[in-house]
């Protein structure tokens, strides 16, 4: 066959299989959608549970290797960290933040660089949590949280790695309880300094001023509303989300027709659609919060915010501290992210810009490199036996203790 007529039939057979991938993704994007979701995929226990909220702890992968985007791979360390680290994610979203893609997933790449891996799954608020406020899930639900992280791997050093609000509730939990057992502090793209520039500072200066008129001349507060007529169902976060870049959010379909071929690109769309299209109710309490102390008092800013009857002083915290913003986060931009490391009181503190918006700062692809690899470089020397030089216990030690305790129990003549 000469090289012409070759080339033709190279080309035909390229077209016809590409041909037959699209009509293959296009049937299973219209009728089996739920095929093409790979979050939430890595393994993990739950080891506690309560209402809404609970607690996973992801095991070290069993594989040698895991498989990143753009091929790469990452070699699992069986050596574990003895200081373990705990996800807090922001309220409003799936846990799937931080187990969006197996080659994108921050829970299994900590899991595979050396962590004892824990994640606080806020759980799905309902109506009938519109009673929950930033207390209750900053001091009650973390503290519940926390005091199982200690119980299950041994250890009373923790560190937290907070996105967005999920850094805003370790600070407030922090501020509340001066739990000098946190060693390291990573926040990303959390709301500190509302006056900070972008949007959501924006429309918190704008509310101040009406606000300080209602003060001033009624006696009528937020506060004395019932949190259940500000409960704001799942729909609305997701269209807040998508209103930050409309443009995006309608052109991200050109995207899908254009690469409906790729199986891997339909994949992630999919997956990523399917995650912002189903967030979830944020409670009316939280809400109040925020508008009262943060969008119009700006009290995060001053470093101490007052919720219910007790004070977060930020300025007590001595933890070592990681900061991220993204660069082209309008949400969260430098400006408001930056407050938090001149607040707080820790010598060993760092604040950095990292490629990305609001979400793509921690979920983006270039997270890998510009966040999840610098926080792992970062905490790796900040996350081993504590300076006295004292072992924490592992957790098979706790294991028998705890047995050895339930013998007790059962027979006080041992």
């Amino acid at each position: 066959m000469n090289p012409i007529m070759r080339r033709a039939l190279n080309a035909g057979l390229s077209a016809n299989s590409r041909v037959a991938s699209v009509v293959d993704n296009a049937f299973d994007w219209l009728f089996l959608r739920e095929t093409l979701v790979q979050s939430g995929l890595t393994a993990h226990e739950v080891i506690f549970e309560s209402d809404p909220m609970s607690l996973r702890y992801y095991p070290p992968p069993a594989e040698q290797f895991i498989e990143m985007a753009d091929n790469e791979r990452v070699r699992v360390e069986h050596q574990r960290h003895p200081v373990p680290l705990v996800l807090v994610p922001p309220l409003g979203v799936t846990t799937e933040s931080f187990d969006l893609m197996p080659h994108r997933s921050l829970v299994r790449y900590m899991a595979a660089r050396g962590f004892h891996v824990y994640l606080i799954d806020w759980g799905k608020p309902q109506r009938r949590h519109a009673q929950l406020g930033m207390q209750d899930y900053a001091q009650h639900m973390m503290g519940d949280a926390l005091a199982e992280v200690r119980r299950h791997s041994g250890s009373e050093d923790v560190s937290l790695m907070g996105w967005c609000m999920g850094g805003l509730l370790s600070l407030v939990y922090m501020g509340l309880t001066q739990d000098q057992h946190i060693r390291n502090l990573i926040t990303i793209a959390s709301p500190i300094n509302m006056r900070g520039g972008g949007i959501v500072a924006k429309a918190a200066t704008a509310m101040n001023a009406p606000a300080q008129l209602v003060r001033k001349f009624s006696g009528w507060r937020l506060h004395n509303l019932n949190p259940s007529r500000l409960h704001s169902p799942g729909w609305m976060t997701t269209l807040g989300f998508k209103l930050t870049d409309p443009i995006g959010s309608i052109t991200t379909y050109w995207d899908l027709l254009t690469k409906l071929w790729d199986r891997d690109f339909v994949e992630s769309h999919s997956t990523t659609a399917d995650y912002l299209n189903n967030m979830l109710d944020y409670p009316g309490g939280v809400i109040q919060d925020m508008m009262v102390k943060m969008a119009i008092d700006n009290q995060m800013a001053t470093g101490r915010i007052e919720i219910r009857d007790a004070v977060a002083d930020l300025t007590t915290i001595t933890a070592n501290m990681l900061v991220f913003a993204g660069k082209t986060d309008v949400l969260v931009p430098e400006g408001i992210a930056r407050r938090s490391i001149e607040l707080v009181a820790s010598k060993d503190k760092q604040f950095h810009v990292s490629p990305g918006g609001h979400m793509g700062v921690i979920l983006g692809s270039k997270a890998v490199k510009s966040v999840w690899e610098p926080t792992v470089q970062w905490l790796s020397s900040r996350s081993q036996w504590s300076a006295d030089g004292r072992q924490r216990s592992s957790t098979a030690d706790m294991t028998a203790r705890q047995a050895r305790q339930r013998r007790i129990a059962e027979d006080p003549t041992l």
